[in-house]
C-alpha cells in the first residue's frame, strides 16, 4: 500500500510564484515615501498611461517614441502646472516637468515589466 505524501512534501515551494506579489507590495510601499509634491503629481501620471494603455500601443514599443512621451507629458503639466507658481520658491524653472518626465519614465517601466510578464503567460 502506497503512503501518501504530506502536503508540505508534494509541494516543497509554496512561494515559487509568490515574487510578483511581493514586488508589487514593495513597489506600492515606495510609492507611499514619495515626497508630497510627487503624490500629487502621481495620480494624473498615473490617469495618462492608463489612457495610453492598451494592446499595440506605443508605450509597449522597444523604443517608444520620444515625442509622443514628450506629449504625455505636456498633457500631464498642463492639469497641474498651477503647482509650480504656489511652491517655486528659489527652485529653477520648470522643476515640475522634470518631476512628471520622472515619475512617467518610471511608471511607463513598469507597465512595460507586467506587460512583457504577463505576455509570456499566455502565448
Amino acid at each position: 500500500m502506497e503512503a501518501k505524501l504530506p502536503y508540505y512534501m508534494a509541494y516543497p515551494m509554496p512561494l515559487l510564484y509568490d515574487d510578483e506579489r511581493i514586488e508589487k507590495r514593495d513597489f506600492e510601499y515606495l510609492k507611499s515615501l514619495y515626497p508630497m509634491t510627487a503624490k500629487k503629481v502621481l495620480p494624473y501620471v498615473e490617469e495618462e498611461c492608463d489612457r495610453m494603455e492598451y494592446e499595440g500601443s506605443m508605450i509597449y514599443d522597444e523604443y517608444p517614441d520620444q515625442l509622443q512621451i514628450h506629449l504625455m507629458c505636456g498633457r500631464i503639466y498642463d492639469k497641474v502646472k498651477d503647482m509650480e507658481t504656489s511652491e517655486e520658491g528659489n527652485q529653477k524653472k520648470g522643476w515640475l516637468r522634470e518631476l512628471i518626465q520622472v515619475i512617467l519614465f518610471q511608471e511607463l517601466y513598469r507597465r512595460r515589466c507586467d506587460h512583457r510578464r504577463c505576455r509570456r503567460k499566455f502565448y
